[in-house]
């Protein structure tokens, strides 16, 4: 089992940390996404959705965060969207995303526990989590609640950060998201924590291999592993 690497060097939980981290750099988090990904985030969102090949009525995003998936989400499919978070500042900004592009019937934000889901057995057509599940407490707990909620047949598509393995761009990725990123995040958000957690978060997430047997072990079958942008990102989609 991997150890819990939380946000702060405090008493707190991993969960109400990560709210407090959220809650503090909503407003500097979709530019620095941008500037620290150089734009391409939305590209590995719209990949993970246009994987999603059953043409799903309803989705739940999340860890929806300020709700770029599930805006991809609603640009890709007919679905109707619940995005759900933690963090109330974080859903702040993502209501008002979603009212400048006109979204509101589509798009439903609830503030909530990704691990204590309030929803009914089977309730959504798919499921997407654009870099949040590493900061799930208990990632079993968390998967478990997603295998709960979702229809049989229904798809999952998880994105989550990952290091390259090959020579050179493996060093210079580390470098540059060990280093330089809690460096920029701090000149931005004046949070250096945050984004030294990024990569202490990202190495302490399963491998790949992993995470896949993970998800099987949880029930999911036909799990797959896409490396994105020579292993910055990974896509897993699973089906249940």
């Amino acid at each position: 089992m991997s150890k819990i690497v939380k946000p702060y060097n405090n008493s707190q939980n991993k969960k109400n940390q990560v709210k407090q981290m959220f809650n503090k750099i909503a407003g500097q988090y979709d530019f620095l996404n941008r500037f620290l990904t150089f734009g391409i985030d939305n590209i590995w969102r719209t990949i993970a959705v246009k994987k999603i090949k059953n043409n799903p009525k309803n989705v739940l995003d999340i860890a929806t965060g300020t709700a770029d998936l599930a805006i991809i989400t609603a640009k890709y499919t007919n679905a109707e969207i619940i995005g759900l978070d933690i963090s109330d500042q974080m859903l702040k900004v993502a209501k008002e995303k979603i009212t400048n592009k006109n979204l509101k019937s589509r798009i439903k934000l609830i503030n909530g526990d990704a691990e204590n889901l309030s929803f009914n057995n089977e309730t959504f057509d798919a499921i997407t989590v654009g870099f949040g599940v590493r900061n799930f407490e208990n990632l079993e707990k968390g998967l478990n609640e997603i295998y709960r909620v979702i229809k049989e047949g229904g798809y999952v598509a998880i994105l989550e950060p990952s290091y390259p393995e090959k020579f050179p761009l493996k060093q210079l990725f580390n470098f540059y998201f060990e280093t330089l990123t809690p460096i920029i995040g701090n000149l931005i958000s004046k949070d250096y924590k945050a984004y030294s957690y990024l990569s202490k978060s990202v190495k302490n997430f399963p491998s790949s291999n992993n995470f896949i047997d993970q998800l099987k072990q949880i029930g999911f079958s036909k799990c797959n592993h896409y490396s994105l942008t020579f292993g910055v990102v990974s896509l897993y989609i699973a089906i249940k």
